[in-house]
């Protein structure tokens, strides 16, 4: 028998405390779970609970019981008023310790996506989203932090259906966060920069499709892929805002058509975006132009 025992209405802290030991420390992927009234500890009635001076784990009639985020044991944090530590920083140290001393192996990516959700969570769990920009905007309440407490106001008292939940939007985030840190390698190892007369704009070819979107949000205004597999390409430009139109992809479009007729050419309504093949139409004819030659039409832009 293994229980982790955390507080009732977990919020993302909890969760995440719960899902790294419940993920990563060996033998506990099928603990049960019960939840207690914030700061206190399980009452096992009558049985013999032994613990150790540091030791997350504690002794119970042949069973082992773990406390994260309430209890104020090891893996708990409310007794420090230090803003860089939580239950779930706690809970990942104490995991990557025991990774060092098993067999069980963790790629260095792998480890960094993690270890940036659990920085993530710190600063929630300090309340620090009040300090993102523009932090009372809606925006924020399609975040996970907003559709958690959502949740948990339709499903009060049901906590093992918030810490599914939560469940699943980690395992989700560790492949969003793998795949992010990819991308900004791409970027910035894999990068061909080149200049239009409206601004920058970088090329890829690559197979990671996240690098178009970051590549924007790190101020590119012109960023293009090729799949180097299936050949498909994609072009971005940001979109249109009040005080600026943007850069509208009709000349482009209009020339690599002339370049590559038989190639299939789709220029989204917007006229942000210039595609050349999609996974939601596999039945688009790739272009037979390099990315050299495409990046050569977007420089005369």
């Amino acid at each position: 028998m293994k229980i982790i025992v955390t507080h009732m209405a977990p919020d993302w802290d909890a969760i995440t405390s719960v899902w790294l030991l419940k993920k990563y420390l060996s033998c506990w992927q099928d603990a049960e779970v019960r939840f207690v009234p914030a700061g206190q500890k399980l009452g096992l009635n009558d049985a013999k609970v032994v613990s150790r001076e540091g030791d997350p784990i504690e002794k119970v009639d042949g069973g082992e019981m773990i406390h994260v985020d309430t209890g104020l044991g090891p893996l708990d944090h409310h007794q420090t008023q230090d803003q860089t530590v939580c239950a779930a920083s706690r809970t990942w140290e104490y995991v990557l310790a025991q990774f060092e001393t098993s067999n069980d192996k963790m790629t260095s990516e792998h480890k960094e996506a993690v270890s940036r959700i659990v920085k993530v969570v710190v600063d929630i769990d300090h309340f620090k989203e009040v300090f993102w920009y523009n932090a009372a905007s809606d925006i924020y309440e399609f975040s996970l932090i907003g559709v958690l407490e959502g949740l948990k106001y339709e499903q009060q008292g049901q906590d093992n259906k918030a810490l599914d939940f939560g469940i699943i939007c980690l395992n989700a985030l560790v492949s969003e966060f793998e795949n992010r840190i990819w991308a900004e390698k791409e970027i910035k190892e894999k990068g061909i920069l080149f200049e239009t007369s409206f601004g920058k704009g970088i090329g890829f070819e690559t197979l990671n499709d996240t690098v178009l979107k970051l590549a924007q949000k790190m101020g590119y205004l012109l960023v293009v892929r090729k799949d180097p597999r299936k050949g498909y390409v994609r072009i971005k430009t940001l979109p249109a805002r009040e005080d600026n139109p943007g850069l509208d992809l009709t000349p482009v479009y209009k020339q690599l058509k002339a370049m590559d007729p038989d190639a299939t050419w789709f220029l989204h309504v917007s006229k942000k975006m210039l595609l050349n093949g999609t996974p939601k139409n596999p039945k688009m004819i790739p272009t037979k132009l390099s990315l050299k030659e495409i990046i050569s039409v977007l420089e005369k832009v």
